[in-house]
């Protein structure tokens, strides 16, 4: 089974709403567990990559394993080297041999790539190269990312309680097209004599509409408002962007359409975050768009996303870096990445059960207490990365469906 996008089939809505419980606690209660014989089987391709990666897809690994045993469903897993480690080991920030499995997996989940060590590389041999190869290869073209400010955490936001309570959005990012990857590019010399980078910004017509209709179908299994965000007051790229959107909404009169230029985009999600339920945009405004809505949260070490295609296997990742300054030293915030594994279950698997296995042990495991150093506040449980799996697997272990 591959994760496609199934426009008509699969609704797009937030791995986790404010209090998912709430629609499940008549039917979740905390009895042990028993294992069911497995009746499915999946590959999964591990790409733990740089920093914190290790970490903390050794935490979402065994999340995954417990889940999966609840549910009768066996994983087998191939790890594979990235980013700088796979440069460390082969000389390339993406191996054949780690594309091919990925390829040929049911499903992938990556940690984070980058660091200190890899920043002079020349372009080619920089670890954030092989990140775009991987999605390129995989055909991964929409990248869903969630940010929702939970109850338990509204306090961690920088925003003040009263701007932050209650968001629920979704950023829709373009993934493999735009500047990102966009011909020519280079470094050269300009009429001066001058030395100059240059990159290009291009998008074509079948790109936008793709990322248009999934961005349509997400509003309209959401509250049925989307923004589309661009810069088509100064570049032709998203004048062309916009014209294809509102071509697009012609087939959606259900959805409300309203479009924001990015720098408006960018102060109007600090100033008033619920304004918004679901933003589609190009691929480098999505990188920075997403990033800040994940702030609202309160962290970045919550945010999971998924990158899906029309065909193949999904892309499932924490949005965070490799946060190489406290690499090894077990303060990483694995959440993201746990609820990347969800994800997976949910988009790449069609395994909404053991999805919801997981998505409610994050949120028993923070309303017991349990915060990593980024989350923490006063009155909570400080514990570092592995102590947080192990709350969680209790939590996945002891939160299962009660006879009815």
């Amino acid at each position: 089974m591959a994760a496609c996008l199934q426009l008509n089939a699969k609704p797009f809505t937030p791995l986790v709403s404010p209090n998912p419980l709430s629609k499940h606690t008549s039917k979740l209660g905390r009895v042990r567990c028993s294992a069911a014989p497995p009746s499915k089987r999946y590959t999964i391709t591990l790409l733990p990559g740089d920093g914190i990666g290790p970490e903390v897809i050794s935490v979402a690994k065994k999340v995954l394993n417990l889940a999966a045993t609840i549910e009768g469903i066996e994983f087998k897993y191939q790890e594979m080297p990235v980013g700088g480690n796979a440069l460390d080991l082969t000389g390339v920030p993406l191996p054949e041999e780690t594309l091919l499995a990925a390829k040929q997996s049911d499903a992938v989940l990556l940690g984070a790539i980058g660091g200190y060590k890899w920043d002079k590389n020349e372009k080619h041999l920089k670890p954030e190269t092989g990140l775009l190869k991987l999605r390129e290869g995989l055909k991964v073209f929409a990248n869903l990312r969630p940010a929702v400010v939970l109850p338990q955490l509204v306090d961690a936001s920088t925003l003040k309680r009263e701007v932050a309570e209650g968001v629920d959005l979704m950023v829709i990012r373009e993934l493999t097209g735009g500047i990102y990857f966009g011909q020519p590019r280079g470094f050269g010399t300009n009429e001066n004599g001058e030395e100059i980078g240059f990159n290009t910004e291009v998008y074509a017509a079948y790109e936008i509409d793709r990322i248009a209709r999934v961005a349509f179908e997400t509003a309209r299994k959401r509250q049925g408002k989307l923004c589309s965000v661009d810069k088509a007051n100064v570049l032709e790229a998203s004048m062309f962007w916009r014209k294809r959107i509102l071509e697009i909404a012609l087939d959606y009169p259900d959805v409300e359409l309203s479009h924001m230029y990015v720098d408006n985009a960018a102060m109007q999600l600090v100033r008033n975050p619920k304004q918004f339920d679901t933003i589609v945009t190009n691929n480098i405004f999505g990188d920075i768009l997403s990033d800040e809505a994940s702030m609202i949260t309160g962290s970045i070490g919550m945010l999971p996303s998924a990158s899906l295609g029309e065909s193949g296997p999904g892309l499932f990742e924490p949005i965070h870096g490799s946060a190489p300054d406290i690499a090894g030293q077990d303060k990483a915030n694995p959440l993201a990445t746990v609820l990347s594994a969800a994800m997976l279950l949910k988009y790449g698997l069609g395994e909404e059960n053991a999805a919801k296995r997981i998505e409610a042990a994050v949120l028993d495991t923070l309303n017991r207490g349990f915060r990593t150093v980024d989350i923490y506040s006063s009155g909570t449980k400080l514990v570092g990365c592995k102590e947080m799996g192990e709350e969680v697997l209790k939590s996945v272990d002891s939160l299962v469906p009660s006879p009815v």
